[in-house]
This record gives structure tokens, sequence and C-alpha cells, in this order.
């Protein structure tokens, strides 16, 4: 039997230069007397040089498929592509332009008792996503994303109105204004086709500098809804706030015009970009003939689709997928899709201010019938937009860092709310459409005994962008709107913060050979920037130094003599309902704000902010 041969084999090597030396020094060891020649020029030092340069070449091909499954160090477009979506973050292509819009139609007057006011039922609304043109040497398209609804005004969507024309001292026509976001982009539109029932079917749409979807309707009329992955069966879906469709509600489109709805799907698809030309869209694995039917949680149902037993201690479960099925969705066939895409954005769309001035009417559509048909093509024709503001933000898509920077970040967010802050931000990113949170303090409960995990009180703007307590429309969007994200465990109750309306009342002493009215004057604008609403937040103490510090600074202050606070309360005032003993809310000169979470707030600061001047 032949004696087992054992050598010492490095694995360590990684480069020419180790292979070479560990060659020559493995030949010395085993091969003391066989070959004796290591000088530069020898054939022997040619091969194992060879095979130092081959040994090379593999380290470094796979180190970099090593480095490739990294997102940190991954160079390859494709390869960071994957990463990111992996890591759930969706690179983009392109990035649009975006500025602010303003919208005009013109509509008549009707008499009011004595008086005259603008005759809503002339009122026009624009779908979501109608496009203008902008003028110039260039024409740059440009998308309004949000509808438009003339008839509509709220604190988050207001209705600007202006006299227009004026007949016998009164007016004849309003003009009406409404401004919406609007981003740059083509609306594009591409076909596919679909045979005989195909699991996970995907289509690719290519081209350059694609946004994102609009929508997509198969041949039958039936929509299909984008979602962020295929076990995603849920959609937010919109109706107008109206007593119809509201009849709970007692102040509707104060601030929630609309109401948010949750929609399960079943016709639904998924995009990712495998590159920066290139979108693909894939569909799920059921059948369209199946019949569809809303599956209620419960112990028999739950796990229903795992494998060879229901019950699992180690099962991660999904409120979006309780059932572990796998047909994620239902599969196009024997149909057509029509998709319809945004593509543009670039650099060329950042456009000067005053050229978005060809708004598209082909899709504009007034809100009532019976219309006189002369007063109709009268106010049609008067539709115009414009843009005050240059459109900034185009540029190209994300680059290769950008890509693994955002991927990184987002990872780390993540999408589903977890602490405390979570639920913040998310109470506050709440859709416009559906109404606007303003004030948002989120906390755990005080008693012990409460079944809640956390208790989010709220606030919102009347029409006049004042504090005030959030309407049952507007909290339930955002009881529909928090679902989707919140912990299945969590219990999360929605309550109305206290507003305490304070006084400020100041004295000051001047410098010498100042003009004491616009010394004052000056006072009082600092003061009312620094009582601004938006730079308060519920349970923010007012600390009075900070006051005095502010009046100081004013050019031509000498001294602030007193800064007094006092609580404002009355409904028939205009006031919250709600008293407040500040006195025996300050402490070592901080008013600090009541256990019940309540935010400090000059309602009227024009009046409620007064000082004077005093000698001594």
């Amino acid at each position: 039997m032949a004696k087992k041969v054992t050598r010492n084999i490095s694995y360590l090597n990684k480069d020419f230069n180790d292979f070479r030396e560990t060659l020559i020094n493995y030949s010395k060891t085993y091969f003391p007397t066989t070959y004796t020649d290591f000088s530069n020029t020898s054939p022997g030092m040619m091969f194992m040089e060879q095979a130092s340069y081959v040994g090379d070449v593999i380290s470094y091909y796979l180190d970099n498929q090593l480095q490739e499954n990294f997102l940190q160090y991954a160079k390859q477009a494709n390869n960071l592509y994957n990463l990111a979506y992996m890591y759930g973050y969706k690179p983009r292509a392109t990035s649009l332009a975006t500025t602010e819009l303003d919208v005009y139609q013109l509509v008549p007057s009707k008499i009011v008792n004595t008086g005259s006011a603008p005759d809503f039922s002339y009122a026009l609304y624009f779908p979501d996503n109608t496009t203008v043109k902008s003028t110039g040497t260039t024409e740059v398209n440009f998308t309004i994303q949000n509808p438009i609804d003339f008839s509509v005004s709220s604190s988050n969507d207001p209705t600007e109105i202006t006299v227009a024309q004026i007949s016998n001292n009164l007016p004849s026509f309003y003009l009406l204004r409404k401004r919406r976001p609007a981003i740059s982009g083509d609306i594009k539109t591409a076909t596919f086709s679909f045979g005989e029932h195909e699991q996970f079917p995907t289509v690719t749409l290519s081209g350059q500098g694609i946004g994102y979807i609009l929508d997509v309707f198969d041949s039958d009329g039936n929509q299909w809804y984008e979602v962020d992955y295929l076990g995603q069966d849920a959609v937010y879906d919109s109706i107008k706030n109206t007593n119809v469709n509201n009849p709970a509600s007692q102040d509707q489109e104060v601030d929630a015009p609309y109401i948010l709805q949750l929609k399960q799907v079943q016709r639904r698809f998924a995009t990712r970009f495998l590159d920066n030309r290139t979108l693909q869209l894939q569909f799920g694995s059921g059948n369209a003939n199946d019949n569809d039917e809303e599956i209620i949680p419960n112990s028999k149902n739950v796990g229903l689709g795992l494998p060879y037993e229901q019950a699992k201690l180690t099962t991660a479960y999904s409120p979006t997928n309780f059932i572990f099925t796998n047909t994620y969705g239902i599969a196009p066939s024997n149909t057509t899709l029509t998709v319809r895409y945004i593509s543009g954005g670039g650099v060329e769309s950042n456009i000067d201010a005053n050229l978005l001035t060809n708004i598209s009417t082909t899709r504009a559509t007034f809100l009532q019938n019976n219309l006189n048909p002369t007063t109709s093509q009268y106010i049609f024709d008067s539709i115009s937009s414009n843009n005050p503001n240059s459109a900034t933000g185009g540029a190209a898509g994300d680059s290769i860092k950008e890509i693994r920077e955002n991927a990184i970040s987002n990872f780390s967010t993540q999408l589903r709310a977890v602490t405390a802050d979570d639920y913040l931000v998310r109470t506050l990113s709440l859709p416009s459409k559906y109404g606007n949170i303003s004030k948002a303090f989120v906390q755990q409960p005080n008693n012990d005994n409460s079944t809640t995990t956390l208790e989010i009180y709220t606030l919102s703007y009347d029409l006049d962008g004042k504090l005030r307590v959030p309407s049952f429309a507007l909290k339930n969007n955002l009881k529909t709107y928090l679902s989707q994200y919140k912990m299945i465990g969590d219990s999360i109750t929605i309550k109305d913060a206290y507003i305490i309306n304070i006084a400020v009342d100041f004295e000051i002493i001047t410098l010498p050979n100042y003009n004491n009215n616009q010394v004052l004057q000056r006072c009082l604008e600092q003061l009312i920037e620094f009582f601004n609403t938006d730079n308060w937040q519920i349970n923010q103490p007012i600390i009075l130094r900070d006051i005095n510090v502010l009046l100081d600074q004013v050019n031509g202050v000498q001294t602030v003599k007193r800064v007094t606070i006092t609580n404002k309360s009355g409904e028939s005032l205009g006031y919250s309902r709600y008293a407040y003993d500040i006195e025996g809310g300050t402490q070592n000169g901080v008013i600090f704000s009541s256990l019940d979470p309540s935010i400090f707030s000059v309602r009227f600061p024009n009046t409620d902010i007064t000082g004077c001047v005093t000698q001594f």
C-alpha cells in the first residue's frame, strides 16, 4: 500500500508576490535536490510566476465577487440595484423638478340677502394628473398630481377669492385661485398583451427618465394597483367628504376634504428598476377566474398555508398575509394592459418662473349639470395657470454612491412604526388630501391598567390658520392611515390636545435718541414671530428669560422692565374654552403647560401682544 504524502500548504496567499514566494519555499522544502535554479531567468521560475499570476487573477475575481455581495462595497450597477431593493429602497431613474402652480377660474356672482357671493355651482374640477405645458424656446411638460376642486376650501387647501369684475357697484364675477404642487414629466403610455394564465408574469418599460407609474387598466376596464410588495393586499382609496358619504361628521370639509379608506385589491403589481433605463412590473400568480373573498383572521385560518402543519411556534406571522397564501394577487391573462407612466425630469426641467401657462382643459368638468351654456363657456375659457417661482430639483437619477447611501439610510428607518417618534412622524405625514395634523404629541398612558399602548394627542388648523380640535373625519382618516404602519400588537388612542390661549404684555426702556414708536413696533414684530404657532409644539414651556433676551436684542432697547403672560379663555370671545392658572404653572421663570398635553397659543397676535415704553 502506497504511503500517504502529507504536504504543508498555505491557503492564506492573496497576491502575486505571496504566491511566488510560497511556490519557491515549497520547491526548496519538498524538492531540495530536484530543482535548485531559482534565478529570475530560469525556466522553473517562469512556470512559478505564471502560476502566481493565475492565482493573483483568481483571487482578484473572488474578492470582487465577495464585495459585490455587500452594499457598502458593491460597484456594479445591477448588484447595487438588487441590494437596494433587499434593503427596502427603490432607486430613482430620474429626479423630477417641482414647483408651485397657481390655477385660476372665474365664477359668476349670485345675490345673497342684500349682497353678492360667488356662485360655486360653476366651480370646476380637474382630476389628478392634469398636464401643464411651458412656454418658451424649450417646451417642458409638468403634471399636477392632486385633483383640483374649486368648490372645496379648507385650512390645508384654501380657495382664494377675489373680485374680478364689477357691474352696478356689485361684483359680477369672482376670480378663484388654487395652488398645487406640479412635477416635471410627460405622461406616456405602453400596452402589454397577455395570453394564457402564467404565474408571476413580468413586463418591462424601457426608456430614459422613467419616473413612476400613474395607473394601469386592462381591456375590461379593471384597474390594477401598484403595491410595495405582492403580499400587500390593501391600498389607500378616498371619497369626497360630504354629508352623503360621511353623515357622522359635523364639520366636514374644514380640515379633511376627503375620507381615507382601505381597499382590498386582488389586481396588483410591484415594480423595480433593473437599471436606470428599465422598469420591471411583476404580477401575482393567482387565476383571474378564482372567486375573490375577504378573509377575516381566526383560529382556523391563521397560518393555513404553512407546510405540513397549521401551527408553528417559531413562525413569524404578518398581518398582510396571515394565511400564508402563495398567490400574491392574480396574474393578468387573456387581456391587454394599458400602462400610463411619468417620464421626464433632468436638469432641463428646472424652468424659470411664469412659464407654465398652458394648462390642459380636456379633462376639466363642472361639478353640476344644467348650467347656462353661455356662462359655462365663458367660465371655461377663463381657465389659466402660472408658476410664480422657478422649478427646482430636476436632475439625473441616483448615482452609484447615492443608491448605496440612500439604501443604508432607508434600512435603518424601516417602514413600520415601532417607537413613539415613529408614530409622531407618521402622524404628521398624513397625506394632505385627507386632512392636516398640525400638532401631535405621543406618550404612553399614565394609567398602568390601561390596555392602550400609546396615546396620540392631535390638533389641526381652521380656515384662518388658527389651532382647533381635529374633526371626527380627520381623526378617522388618521386612524385608517396608521393602521397600515402600526405594529400588530400596538393599541393606539387618538385624543384631542388642549389649547391654552395667552396674551403677552411688556414694558421696555429705550435708549436715548431713539424713536419710541419705532422701537416698540420692532419689539412687537419680534414677539409676533416668536409666538408664531408654527414655532410651538404640544407641552412646550414658555421660558420668560428667552423673551427678555429677545427684546434686549432689539435695536434701541435699553432694558426690558417687565414681561407678563396672562390666560385668555371663552368661546364667545373667540378663545379656547379651557382656562389655565398661569401663575400656578410658573416655576423659576418657566411657565409649564398642564399635565394633560396642551399647547400655548396666541390666537390674535395683533391684539393679544401689547407693550409700552416707560421712562423709569
